[in-house]
Order: C-alpha cells, then structure tokens, then sequence
C-alpha cells in the first residue's frame, strides 16, 4: 500500500462539541492536501461542500448515541444529502439492540439507508456490547443494506479493537474508528480487515507512514 491509497482509507474527522466552522475548514485543507477524506458534523456540511468540493464529505446522523426518533435520522440523512454529503455514519439505538428489540434496530437502519442515495456506515459503538451482541448488530446492518459497519463513535469509553474488526469484517467492510493516532495503530486495523479509518490524527497517520 502506497500512500495515496493509505491516506484514501482515513476519514479525517472533527466531531467535538466545540467544532467551529474554522475546526472544520481545517480538516477540510489537509484532507485536501493529503487526499483523505473528511468526517465532519451534520451543521457545517453546506459550508464543506461548497468549500472543499473535491473532498470526500461524510457526516453523522444520529450522533452520539442513537437514541434519536427514526423519522428524526431519516430526515437528518436527507438534510445531509441533500447539503451535500458523500456518506453518512449512523449510530444505531444501542439501548433497542441490548433490549433484543432487534426489529427496531434493523428498521432504524432500514429507514436511513432507503433515504439516501449514498453509502451509510452503522456505528455499532462496540465498547458497550458484548460479542454475541455485536454479532447481531452487524448482522441487522447487513439485512438492512447499510454499506458499513463502523466500530465506534469516539464518546464512549473504548474505541477500535482488532478482535472487533475481525469479527465485523465477517458480515460488511468495516470502518475502524475510536483512539487510531498513529500508523502502527491503523495497520493494525487494516491488516484486521478494515476498510476505512476514522481518526481525528489523519495527518499524523499519514506522516507517519512517510517516516
């Protein structure tokens, strides 16, 4: 892998609560510059598009813990789309899928990816499952459509683990996301089956890999 296709895989993210449209203006230069992607709240995505036309775009729906109305996702998603996003990372209700409500669950992603005509990544937030519970979140993601499974939102304790990525790659391309700053660390995730890489140190990534 070079580092054009490296840098490809990283969604250089900035979700804090204090994301300013300067945060993310700056995330947006050096996705630019390195050829990443950019993950970035659901606010500021009109601005992003217009101002970084060539970026990837993704943003969140649902974020950060899923408990949102599933007609409030739906209509998120199409916002989102319709400002000009390019992908879309959905938190599932994490509290339906440790119920075993798992027809919610399924429905939830179900109405999000139908919406929308472009690639939604489910975050499964593994930190709070236990593995029978991540089998089936991944499994209600694939019965619903969704493009990814992703393993984490960054607000809970624990972020991507490589038995995590083992076990989601089973069923959809996984983005690993939650705690990834360095190259070491996210060739650990890619060589686990990752697909993609959700960091807020994607430049780090990317220089470290030169170095």
């Amino acid at each position: 892998m070079n580092e054009s296709e490296l840098a490809a895989k990283i969604d250089h993210t900035v979700l804090g609560p204090e994301t300013t449209l300067a945060d993310v203006e700056a995330v947006l230069d050096d996705a630019e510059e390195y050829g990443m992607n950019a993950c970035i709240p659901p606010c500021y995505v009109a601005e992003a598009a217009e101002y970084a036309p060539d970026v990837t775009l993704a943003t969140v729906v649902g974020f950060p813990h899923g408990q949102h109305a599933t007609d409030a996702k739906r209509d998120e998603a199409v916002g989102a789309w319709d400002d000009g996003a390019d992908e879309l990372d959905m938190v599932i209700n994490v509290g339906r899928l440790t119920a075993g409500d798992h027809d919610a669950v399924r429905a939830d992603i179900e109405e999000v990816v139908a919406a929308v005509p472009i690639p939604v990544k489910v975050i499964i937030e593994t930190a709070l499952l236990t593995d029978e519970e991540k089998h089936d979140a991944c499994r209600l993601a694939k019965e619903a459509d969704a493009a990814f499974v992703k393993t984490s939102t960054g607000f809970a304790d624990g972020g991507a683990e490589v038995e995590d990525v083992e076990l989601m790659a089973e069923y959809l391309p996984v983005k690993a996301s939650g705690g990834i700053g360095d190259y070491e660390k996210a060739k650990a995730m890619l060589d686990a089956g990752a697909e993609r890489i959700g960091a807020s140190s994607g430049v780090e990534i990317v220089e470290d890999f030169r170095g």
